[in-house]
């Protein structure tokens, strides 16, 4: 809706003011809180398309499904010798559980981790009728990634060789994705009423609509135990990526029936900034190979494993940063709002897919979340 910010700003004073006045009159100035957020909720809208349920609180459990993979890629070709690497790896689907209190929109929730990868994962958002704010932080580990390797002066029943590797030390994922919307028909479109249900759509509608993301995501793996890894990695050993879009689309709003409210949202996006910092290692995986405590084949397979990854080591040898130029990404959700009574369920998604690439490295990052929560009005 219009104004939703300045609500927040003068309820904050509001409620300042309150506290320092007495009981009786503390308890007339959240009156007015919630008189004047009321009035704000359906300011300026059409109300033949939006309305404001008439019973303002809002106590809702929330449910988080969410899952990440990486895949990486490295290339070597000399004349007419070729290899390559490829490690992947994917997360368990995470799921996370929380709940959530608020008038007309406005409240506090939490959220803990009940299962999956067992990394952290943060959410913030806000959403008016014609606005949406959302940011998720994700960070995981991974010690157990699928490698498929191809070396053509390998024999030929060699030449391809894939598999899980277990590392001693994992590899660390954190990523960051912020996004903004702003829709051109606020008067008769709500956001809000898609996802987070503080108001209530009526009639069918769409709108054009703007937005801004933000991307950052590290992929770490250097340490000394992993200096295999990044010897097959041709000394990469560490990737941060930063983008920047900025896009025009579509948003709908289809209410089939008084009880369901379907929104579907498509922007294409154009990448502004797509910057990518390579760090590279130098390793002693060559020479601890060459050594005769490795080829002299005198230990056992545990006193091998040991004396490996005790002597393993890494130097940086420095790092790059280059831009990608632009790209095309995409930006796209689906939310499904179900009301019955005083009660409602939502689900809603999103997929989002970055990549990044420089000389004979390239990678991909893909993330995709879905929310559920059951509510109820009060």
């Amino acid at each position: 809706m219009k104004h939703q910010l300045y609500v927040m700003i003068l309820a904050v004073a509001i409620l300042a003011e309150a506290s320092s006045a007495s009981a009786g009159n503390g308890l007339f100035f959240l009156k007015r809180v919630g008189t004047f957020i009321d009035t704000m909720s359906v300011s300026g809208v059409d109300r033949r398309y939006i309305d404001a349920p008439e019973k303002p609180w809002q106590l809702i459990l929330r449910g988080n499904v969410n899952q990440s993979s990486v895949k990486m890629s490295t290339e070597s070709r000399i004349n007419d010798y070729y290899y390559s690497a490829h490690p992947k790896m994917k997360t368990e689907p995470s799921q996370y559980l929380g709940f959530w209190a608020g008038y007309r929109g406005y409240g506090l929730g939490y959220t803990v981790n009940v299962g999956g990868d067992k990394g952290s994962y943060l959410t913030f958002g806000a959403s008016g009728g014609a606005y949406g704010v959302n940011v998720r932080i994700h960070s995981f580990k991974n010690n157990e990634p699928s490698i498929v390797l191809n070396d053509n002066y390998l024999p030929e029943e060699q030449a391809e060789l894939s598999g899980e590797v277990d590392l001693v030390d994992p590899i660390r994922v954190h990523t960051l994705i912020a996004n903004a919307y702003y829709l051109f028909n606020g008067r008769r479109f709500s956001y809000a009423a898609a996802y987070d249900q503080s108001v209530l759509q009526k009639r069918s509608v769409g709108s054009l609509m703007v937005g801004l993301m933000y991307y950052y995501g590290r992929i770490d793996y250097a340490s000394n135990p992993n200096a295999d890894l990044i010897n097959v990695m041709n000394g990469l050993g560490k990737v941060k990526l930063w983008q920047s879009s900025v896009g025009v689309g579509y948003a709908y709003n289809w209410v089939p029936t008084k009880r369901l409210l379907v929104n579907v949202m498509a922007m294409p996006l154009l990448t502004f900034v797509n910057k990518v910092k390579a760090y590279g290692y130098s390793t002693n995986v060559d020479e601890l190979a060459h050594m005769p405590s490795f080829t002299g084949n005198e230990m056992s397979n545990d006193e091998w494993y040991d004396w490996w990854y005790d002597n393993l080591r890494i130097e940086p040898m420095g790092q790059e940063t280059f831009n990608s130029g632009l790209t095309v990404n995409f930006d796209s959700r689906l939310s499904i709002t179900y009301t019955f009574g005083s009660f409602f369920v939502n689900a809603y998604g999103q997929f989002n897919n970055f990549r990044y690439s420089h000389n004979n490295s390239h990678g991909r990052l893909n993330d995709w979340f879905v929310n559920t929560s059951i509510g109820v009005r009060l």
